[in-house]
């Protein structure tokens, strides 16, 4: 028997439960090499948009594997609502700037994978594909293959193929990185919007001040250790508001700028 959730649209089907993410006295790198940070603590509340910044080689990349399961701390810590992360798992879901398409499954096929990985019958990963397709503005590119979409198109097929599984945690490692600033600045909106209602923690790196400050609740300055509430709602216009300025101050400083 189909219960009412079932037959909802990813729009509106009740969302997923945003992890806890918490890293206590963690030590970061990889096994054998000397570590690229220690004692690094941080609590990241459920459906909360951590933003990450550091200077370059300061383990920002290590943070987001070591979040994943992919990488061990070398010390201290790593759980997900209170239990150790020791491997991959299905509700973390892992964006990079390169947004590793496969070039032969068409646009819609993209996004259907991680669904076919879990089980889901052909007309359920169509129909949960079709809706974030239709989410991210993408639906008219559905039959598309990956070269034959922008550059700023393929992320954003990326995103709905990382959102489509429902994961409870969302890494993302400057995937707008490479992308022009008009486009990224669309982008940024685009993962906000698309991001209200799912539920999703979202820790993001990235090395633009601005995007930090406009995408993330809080902002982690990596290279020192604190933690910057940003205030809301966001607004884009906001860049001469003395708190806005007062914080994009304490982050250039914490970047050696």
């Amino acid at each position: 028997m189909t219960t009412p959730s079932e037959t909802l649209s990813p729009a509106t089907k009740a969302p997923p439960r945003g992890a806890r993410l918490t890293v206590s006295g963690v030590a970061l790198g990889r096994p054998g090499a000397a570590s690229v940070l220690d004692g690094l603590d941080l609590d990241i509340a459920p459906g909360e948009i951590l933003t990450v910044v550091g200077p370059s080689g300061c383990g920002k990349s290590t943070l987001l594997r070591t979040l994943a399961g992919l990488l061990p701390p070398l010390g201290g810590e790593v759980a997900q609502d209170g239990e150790p992360v020791t491997g991959p798992r299905a509700d973390r879901a892992l964006v990079f700037q390169d947004d590793a398409l496969l070039p032969w499954r068409t646009v819609r096929a993209n996004v259907e994978l991680p669904l076919a990985i879990r089980g889901l019958n052909r007309s359920e990963r169509r129909r949960k594909a079709e809706g974030w397709l239709e989410r991210v503005g993408l639906a008219d590119r559905a039959c598309h293959l990956p070269h034959r979409i922008s550059g700023g198109q393929r992320q954003r097929v990326q995103l709905a193929r990382a959102l489509a599984a429902e994961p409870r945690a969302v890494l993302m490692d400057e995937p707008f990185g490479a992308l022009d600033a008009q486009t990224r600045s669309g982008m940024q909106q685009l993962l906000v919007d698309v991001l209200r209602g799912t539920g999703a923690t979202v820790v993001f790196v990235t090395h633009d001040v601005d995007e930090a400050l406009f995408l993330g609740d809080r902002v982690a300055l990596l290279g020192t250790g604190h933690v910057l509430e940003v205030a809301r709602p966001r607004d884009r216009e906001a860049h001469g508001d003395p708190t806005t300025v007062a914080l994009r101050r304490t982050i250039l400083k914490s970047l050696g700028s």
